[in-house]
């Protein structure tokens, strides 16, 4: 599994039951021909529904790592989220970001909540965790290509289905007619037709290959005549084109130690949250939810593990 897949996995694992809520508020969901689906049916249904165990689960796991962070002084700033989401977004180039967002249908601010929670469970489990300078040179040595920074290209395209229409365009290019116009009036990728044909910065590899080809070996700025692919025929102008860079041991550090503590603390993890649990007084007032949330365990009877500890217990470190 890739660096960005790990990402995504471990994202969208923080973020399970945040597209499952239900709805709030009175009204209708949805009509089919003319007959409406009610909100209090829908939420009914869902609520019955086995997700509904799951997405209260999340609800009071949510609180509980919230309640410890603030019994345990464990500050999580704005800034300290963007930091994370620009080490993450690091591995979507060009508007992979967005599009990964969409296809799980989460919001820029449903991303933010999961990294605050992320955040706040890495400084409690922070002092079971130790990266030594050894570890990261060792992970730099086996692997430091993946650290690379590399050669992208910034473009736009027309995309058109035959080769008499892309003669066309091309020439209505170089005659000085505007690119996004003639993308608005004939291009056939609706992803890029009304946005000028911009297909925002890409790396080797993301496009089909006659198109990558020209992408990354066209002059700056130039018309391309028509490059054909599976899709149809491009009309290609390269906006700007960066070259790779050899990542260093520094420069590789913020990301190997944010890959090698997520590491680390997968074993520890559960654990962690199954103690916030144990140790928390949780009632159900739903029949359909009885037994859901285990008894809690007697202060006395159990002595829980530092990384374990409720929220009455030692303050974890508030930064990294």
């Amino acid at each position: 599994m890739s660096k960005a897949q790990r990402i995504t996995v471990g994202l969208a694992a923080l973020l399970m039951g945040t597209s499952f809520a239900a709805c709030s508020g009175g009204g209708t969901v949805a009509t089919v021909n003319g007959q409406p689906i009610s909100r209090s049916d829908f939420n009914n249904r869902l609520e019955s529904s086995p997700m509904s165990r799951s997405v209260l689960q999340q609800m009071v796991q949510e609180m509980l790592i919230e309640q410890y962070a603030k019994n345990n002084n464990i500050v999580v700033s704005d800034a300290d989220i963007s930091a994370r989401e620009d080490q993450i977004r690091s591995a979507f180039p060009g508007t992979s970001w967005d599009e990964m967002l969409k296809s799980r249908n989460l919001t820029e601010a449903d991303v933010r909540s999961a990294l605050r929670e992320q955040l706040i469970l890495d400084k409690a489990l922070q002092k079971e965790i130790t990266i030594s300078p050894a570890e990261l040179k060792a992970e730099f040595a086996k692997d430091h290509a993946q650290y690379d920074t590399p050669p992208t290209v910034t473009a736009r395209h027309i995309l058109v289905p035959s080769l008499a229409l892309a003669n066309q365009v091309e020439a209505d290019l170089k005659a000085g007619q505007s690119f996004a116009t003639l993308a608005a009036k004939y291009s056939t990728d609706p992803g890029s037709k009304d946005k000028g044909g911009d297909l925002g910065t890409f790396r080797k590899g993301q496009m089909v290959p006659s198109f990558d080809k020209y992408a990354f070996s066209a002059p700056v700025g130039v018309i391309s005549p028509p490059i054909k692919s599976p899709f149809g025929y491009h009309i290609i102008q390269v906006e700007k084109r960066t070259p790779g860079q050899k990542a260093t041991l520094a420069d590789a550090t913020p990301k190997m130690l944010l890959g090698l503590r997520q590491q680390k603390e997968a074993p520890l993890m559960q654990p962690f949250l199954a103690g916030l649990q144990q140790h928390a007084t949780i009632v159900t007032n739903d029949p359909q939810f009885a037994g859901l949330f285990p008894t809690p365990t007697p202060a006395s009877a159990v002595t829980a593990p530092a990384a374990q500890a409720s929220p009455a217990a030692s303050p974890a470190p508030s930064s990294t």
